[in-house]
């Protein structure tokens, strides 16, 4: 498996500025996200304090920044990142579909729209799971639910249809394509999850009008929280902990942009997007 300098999460201004200063320095990098980049620089009107640019768009920024991204030859890769693993010398980026290797990490996430689940975060790993392809073989024959916040998951809740005996199939978004005729296994329910239970693994779902009986969860997301992203990183809050220098707790592991918190400002995630890939370049000097 190739063996990359560095792997950045994430397609806004703080990625792609962590990407460009990286690709600078001569670095072997992975850029994860989407094509069309930030859906929140998509969204906005009119942009007034980013340096050189007065009065842009989020239209505008957007093509700017895919015009330096072509011109410095940096592709996205659009796949969705479900785990990063230290692994000691290297990181283990763990994909919907592929693994990946990198000698250094950096988050450059945003900040997760939707609340976590009661329960999310203390039965992950004990039945609730956020990668289909990394743990659906687990509960072949058995019972699960699965909450999707967009219409892009079911081809992730088709896959997991074909393992398991019974889906209870959460749809968190409107027009829901699936044909429960050819996935007679699938039940769809138009609740609400609010909370999950369990004793030393995840045994029900609760919606605002029921309770459910599951042996897994699956939450389907387009973004995970930070800290349930990397096991074992600091956080603050819903916000990653990081110094000046935009390092983590995590050795290797670097952060930037709304990641790390207020002010959520294109010009100062570029900014410490760029701080984090120079110290990762310092990083990878190192060792």
């Amino acid at each position: 498996m190739e063996q990359f300098d560095a792997a950045i999460i994430g397609t806004g201004p703080a990625g792609l500025s962590a990407a460009l200063t990286l690709k600078l320095r001569g670095k072997n990098i992975l850029l994860f996200g989407e094509k069309n980049l930030s859906k929140k620089i998509n969204a906005a009107q009119e942009i007034k304090n980013y340096l050189g640019l007065p009065d842009s768009s989020g239209e505008t920024l957007r093509e700017r920044f895919l015009t330096h991204l072509s011109d410095m030859k940096i592709e996205i890769t659009e796949e969705r990142i479900k785990s990063v693993f230290a692994m000691g010398k290297y990181f283990l980026v763990q994909g919907a579909s592929q693994k990946y290797e990198a000698k250094s990490v950096i988050l450059a996430t945003g900040v997760l729209a939707q609340k976590p689940l009661d329960g999310e975060a203390e039965f992950l790993g004990r039945g609730v799971s956020y990668c289909a392809t990394c743990d659906g073989t687990f509960y072949k024959g058995k019972n699960i639910a699965v909450a999707a916040y967009s219409q892009s998951e079911e081809s992730e809740a088709i896959y997991l249809a074909g393992i398991c005996d019974k889906m209870i199939y959460f749809p968190i978004y409107k027009n829901c394509e699936l044909d429960k005729t050819k996935f007679p296994n699938i039940e769809i329910v138009q609740e609400i999850p609010k909370k999950i239970e369990g004793e030393m693994k995840v045994s029900k779902i609760l919606t605002e009008k029921n309770s459910y009986d599951v042996d897994g969860i699956f939450i389907l997301r387009e973004n995970i929280s930070a800290g349930q992203l990397v096991p074992g990183l600091a956080m603050d809050g819903a916000h990653i902990k990081v110094d000046r220098a935009m390092r983590t707790n995590i050795s290797g592991c670097f952060a930037c942009g709304d990641t790390t918190g207020k002010p959520y400002q294109y010009i100062k995630s570029a900014g410490e997007g760029n701080v984090a890939a120079l110290s990762a370049v310092e990083y990878l000097a190192g060792n």
